[in-house]
């Protein structure tokens, strides 16, 4: 992220193919074989339907590799050139192919567990009559499509020991999450399954109070390899645990791109003003209908600090499957590795971009992200202050964060929350100018998660118009707090005391966006009596 090529390898230099986007400095040897560096001076070719695949498995099969594009439309034509670890997949419009390279960049695809790279050729169109392995190729070019066609049933078809479907089975996944002790975001469910194929669609959603997701596949042979290597397999140790079974649907409709719902091949859908629903035939797949809600069911935020082990997968037997998670530190040290893969962290750093200079500052943003954890260090950019860096406690409440708080309007404008390349935000050197812009909050009082079990941990919800107030005196009134949020400027729309406990309201403003500049505004303001007002986002309305 950042700005780095999105695979982590480095582009061919090869005249036969291009990358799609590079830092200038990278060099680059042209498919391993040739010594000459590349300097960035060249550009990039455009957009081509032939597209050139690199690192493929020597013991892959033809339609393992179409399937690769078969989600984006229609593949014309395949090249294997399975002594050099390649292949050209030519599909049938150039917008298909835009589409196909667009994906995965920012979702390296995996064959046989092996990451491939993908990217533009220079060849306009593949011209292969006369190559002896084009038997192969045509006849897996005829069986992949006519399935994706729908010209063969999903159910009863034959079989192909080199990549073909399994019968009985639909390319759809039902994912069952046991033990949920910290959250699982849509973002790590994908980067779990990808290792096994093209993930095309996720659904989540809780259901019996149990988190939940649909996961479609581009082939049902990813399917079933995913089924069969990551049922009962848990994603940290010793808790969240996969059940995975085959759905009865056969494909998903996406109508929202959002942290509830994804599809990764139309990057065109609105991000819906709310939760959206299944659809019709969904329900009836549950046999309820079934409402798609905080993904962080019982205790939504994170786990209290548990006594684990020191973390580390239980899936030494499968090389590859998982990629490496981290958890909260606050309850595990250490970090997850797979046998055979070099271990890594998810960054807990997040790039803040399109801020309102004029209105923001370092302790607003860390009041706001502080609704999602333990924010450390708060960096807005010296020469570009539209943007900031934020350092959470961990990588956890960083995708916290960023699921939540990305795409929010503030301050008038729709801001967007990445997770950063840097692994920690650094404090000005000693006369070095800031401006006031760089300010460390690891020992603020304000943390809401320090405390294991606390009850902040399960009430960690979405941006909403209706705002939680406790810690309230009982000598306040109802229209003194109304008086309170109307004197700085917000709409009162609505407001009620709990009817058993007066220490906490609900009160609701005239947007999301005015909500959320009240709680940078007024939690932890005085209200007299020792007591600060402490405000947060509600799932409830009025």
């Amino acid at each position: 992220m950042d700005g780095y090529w999105a695979s982590g390898e480095p582009p061919v230099s090869a005249s036969s193919c291009c990358f799609t986007t590079m830092s200038s400095s990278t060099p680059s040897t042209a498919n391993g074989t040739d010594s000459k560096t590349y300097k960035g001076e060249r550009s990039p070719c455009g957009p081509s339907r032939v597209l050139h695949v690199r690192k493929v498995p020597i013991e892959v099969s033809e339609a393992e590799v179409i399937s690769l594009g078969v989600p984006f439309g229609k593949v014309t034509n395949l090249l294997m050139l399975k002594g050099k670890n390649q292949a050209f997949i030519e599909m049938a419009s150039e917008e298909a192919a835009i589409t196909m390279v667009n994906y995965y960049t920012t979702a390296t695809p995996h064959v046989r567990n092996q990451p491939v790279y993908i990217q533009y050729s220079n060849h306009r169109e593949l011209k292969t009559d006369n190559l002896l392995n084009q038997g192969r190729a045509q006849a897996a070019l005829q069986a992949v499509n006519a399935v994706h066609s729908g010209n063969m049933s999903l159910s009863g078809t034959a079989t192909a020991s080199d990549g073909g479907m399994m019968p009985g089975q639909s390319p759809v996944l039902r994912i069952i999450v046991e033990n949920l002790y910290y959250p699982v975001s849509l973002e790590v469910l994908h980067q779990i399954f990808s290792k096994f194929g093209t993930v095309l669609k996720i659904i989540t959603f809780t259901k019996n109070n149990q988190f939940q997701a649909l996961l479609q596949y581009a082939d049902p042979m990813n399917a079933h390899h995913a089924k069969v290597a990551l049922d009962g397999q848990n994603i940290y140790n010793g808790c969240c645990t996969l059940r995975v079974e085959f759905s009865k649907l056969t494909s998903l409709n996406v109508k929202y791109n959002n942290d509830k719902s994804r599809d990764f091949t139309r990057l065109d859908l609105p991000s819906g003003d709310g939760q959206p629903t299944l659809d019709p035939s969904m329900q009836t797949a549950f046999g309820a209908p079934g409402i798609i809600s905080s993904p962080y069911p019982g205790a939504p935020g994170f786990a209290p600090a548990i006594g684990f082990h020191q973390a580390g997968l239980s899936m030494q037997a499968m090389p590859g499957a998982l990629g490496p998670l981290t958890i909260p530190s606050s309850a595990m040290t250490g970090r997850m590795t797979i046998h055979g893969m070099t271990p890594t962290t998810i960054h807990s750093v997040l790039l803040v971009s399109n801020l309102n200079p004029e209105s923001i500052s370092p302790h607003g943003l860390f009041i706001l992200f502080g609704v999602y954890g333990d924010v450390h260090r708060v960096k807005i950019l010296f020469n570009k202050k539209e943007n900031a860096l934020i350092q959470m406690a961990d990588a956890t409440q960083a995708q916290l964060a960023m699921s939540h708080l990305n795409g929010q309007r503030l301050y008038g404008k729709v801001i967007r929350v990445t997770i950063s390349k840097h692994q920690t935000v650094q404090l000005p050197r000693e006369g070095q100018e800031d401006q006031g812009l760089t300010k460390d909050f690891s020992g603020s009082p304000l943390h809401r998660f320090k405390k294991p079990g606390s009850k902040n941990f399960q009430n960690i919800f979405p941006p909403s118009a209706t705002l939680h107030l406790s810690n309230i005196p009982p000598s306040t009134t109802d229209d003194f707090l109304k008086d309170l949020f109307a004197g700085s400027g917000y709409t009162v729309k609505a407001f009620k005391f709990f009817q058993k406990d007066r220490k906490m309201a609900l009160i609701q403003l005239g947007s999301v966006e005015e909500a959320i500049q009240a709680l940078i505004d007024l939690h932890d303001h005085d209200l007299g009596e020792n007591h600060h007002l402490r405000v947060s986002f509600s799932k409830s309305t009025i």
